[in-house]
This record gives C-alpha cells, structure tokens and sequence, in this order.
C-alpha cells in the first residue's frame, strides 16, 4: 500500500517518536477542548460480514420462503435454535432439519419476529426454501481520519448497504486491507465512476467494530501504515473554498480543491454538504467524484471539517458531504 520502510532500530525509533509526537498533539487539543485526528485520504479494501444472512431476492411463484411470510430485507438469525453464521452454514442447518417445519428468528426492520418454514427439496435432492440471501460484501473505500488518541479509524462517512436491497448490511464483523488504485472508470452524466483497486491479500491492517449510516468505524493495527500524518484540528464545515485528500491513482495521496456550495446541518444521509470539484486536475482523472472517494477527507484552512459521501449522477463534479462532527458522534455511538 506504501512504499517499503527501511527495517531496523532506526526506523522503529523513528515510529516511536513520531507516535509520541502525535500523542501529545492530540492530548494538548483535548485540554484545550478541540479534537484534533489525523485527515487519512487513502483507499482501502473493506470486507464486512453480516449478522445472520440477509434476504435480498425472493423468486416468483410459490416458494417456501413466501408461504411462511418471509420479506425481502429480512435478516435471519437463527434457524431452528441454532445462530445462522453465513449462507454456508444455513443451508446445512436446513439440511440437517430436512423438510419439517423450521423456526427462523428475523429481525425486520429492527423487530424481532419468528416464522416457521417447511423447506422442500429441489431436483438435487437439497433442501430449500427459495430465497437468495447474502452474509458478506466488499469493496474499495477510502479512510477519513485516524485518531491517535484512542487508535480509532474513520471511513466512507455513509453505511456499507446491500446493493440489492439498500439496506444497510447488519453488522457481524469486518476488516480494512491494504490497497492501491489501480485503474479510474471515468464519472459521467448518468453514469457513476468508479475506483479500482489491487488489494493486499496477506493480512488486515484494521478491523470493524461497526457499520452505521455515517461510516464505517474501527481500530487499527500496530503497523498500520495509515496513521501517519500531522494531527489537525476537527471543526463544523462552512460555504466556501476547501480541499479534499484522495488516492485515485496508484498509493499516492494528493489534495484537490473544491468549493462547499452549501452547508445543511442535520442533513440525513450524509448530505450535510453541497460539493463541487474545481481541481482540473481531479476531473482530467476521475470526471469528477467517483465510487471508492467515498470518506475522503474535506480540509478548511487545515482543519478537517467532513468527508465525500456522493456523487450527482446529473453532474460528477458535484456530490455531498458529512461533517466531521455527525462522523464522529456516530462512531462514538456505537
């Protein structure tokens, strides 16, 4: 994801400094009543799994999973007392219950429900109840910000949703890897861009400990390579000119200006900003905001104040953005 550091004394010293430095940046902001966090700008790999599975489609016709009420959206948790772990495991809980009746616990909407299916089996002799279900997604997104006073990481500044539902994924567990950008598909007019990434297979460098409607939130490693960077302070967004941190080409991280057309405090969704790029530079690469921008970081007069979160498909030099602060009370919620 980075360039290779030098190994040895030198280099851990080097880290060791730099950690204390960044330390007592934050511990002074924190006296002095300001949070002060790390603006990252960089991609990487996100794998989220579910809790339960995730029903996404119901095929037409009669089916089991129809019959016992079953909707589109439903996550289930349990099939005949037993937690349902992945997709895997819940097709041989069916197996092992055959074809009597099963009682699933869901939750829909936030309720808990129980319903009771009686699987049959297909021409394969496997026992099914006719539902396509989901229990993971992953992708590319880019860091907000990392906090080296609780070694806490922001991202993406909107939730992980299942593609076929627009809910959002229920969360069971997740994991940042290591990326870089390895090609651009252009943003334009009703057509959404996107970056696309190389991910480092050979281990984590952070894990999840929630996904909410404002980001995705976790700690990271000891020798994550994201938490380098000087501390600034965090502060409300204001209309005017801004810069954003993004890594849209290979490992490297550049600012790009933009203009905040319009700040609307307590927006849903992650819409508290109008954006507009204004960077001929970003738009010559990406068209504009593309898929995979999502949590780079916005900067005032050096202060970090938000984060990307859309793109217009009418217009990929504009989108939106979330302020730092409804990031950060979300990840605080959790």
């Amino acid at each position: 994801m980075h360039e290779e550091q030098p190994k040895g004394p030198l280099r851990y010293f080097a880290a060791a400094v730099m950690a204390l430095v960044l330390c007592t940046t934050a511990a002074l902001a924190v006296e002095n009543g300001e949070r002060s966090l790390i603006p990252v700008g960089h991609t990487v790999g996100v794998k989220l799994f579910s809790r339960g599975v995730v029903v996404v489609k119901l095929p037409e016709g009669t089916t089991p999973a129809r019959a016992c009420g079953l909707k589109t959206g439903d996550v289930i948790l349990e099939c005949g007392g037993e937690s349902v772990t992945s997709t895997e495991q819940f097709q041989s809980l069916l197996q092992e219950n055959g074809t009597e009746a099963t009682e699933l616990a869901i939750k829909r909407d936030g309720s808990a429900m129980t319903l009771s299916v009686e699987p049959e089996r297909n021409d394969a002799g496997v026992c099914c109840i006719g539902a396509w279900i989901r229990d993971s997604m992953a992708g590319i997104g880019t860091v907000t910000y990392y906090d080296p006073e609780t070694r806490t990481f922001g991202a993406l500044g909107h939730g992980i949703t299942d593609g076929d539902t627009a809910a959002l994924m229920p969360f069971g567990s997740g994991a940042i890897l290591a990326s870089t950008v390895k090609a651009v598909k252009k943003g334009g007019t009703g057509s959404a861009g996107e970056l696309r990434g190389d991910f480092d297979l050979s281990g984590d460098v952070g894990t999840l400990y929630a996904n909410t409607s404002c980001g995705i939130f976790g700690t990271v490693t000891a020798d994550c390579p994201l938490t380098c960077g000087e501390c600034v302070p965090a502060v409300e967004p204001k209309a005017g000119p801004a810069v954003i941190r993004a890594n849209v080409a290979g490992d490297a991280v550049e600012e790009y200006t933009v203009e905040i057309l319009k700040v609307l405090p307590g927006a849903a969704d992650g819409r508290e900003m109008v954006l507009s790029v204004t960077d001929p530079a970003l738009i010559a690469a990406t068209g504009g905001i593309v898929q995979g921008m999502s949590g780079s970081p916005i900067l005032q007069d050096g202060k970090l104040v938000g984060a990307v979160t859309h793109v217009l498909l009418s217009d990929a030099t504009k989108g939106y953005g979330i302020s730092i602060g409804t990031m950060l009370e979300a990840g605080e919620k959790t």
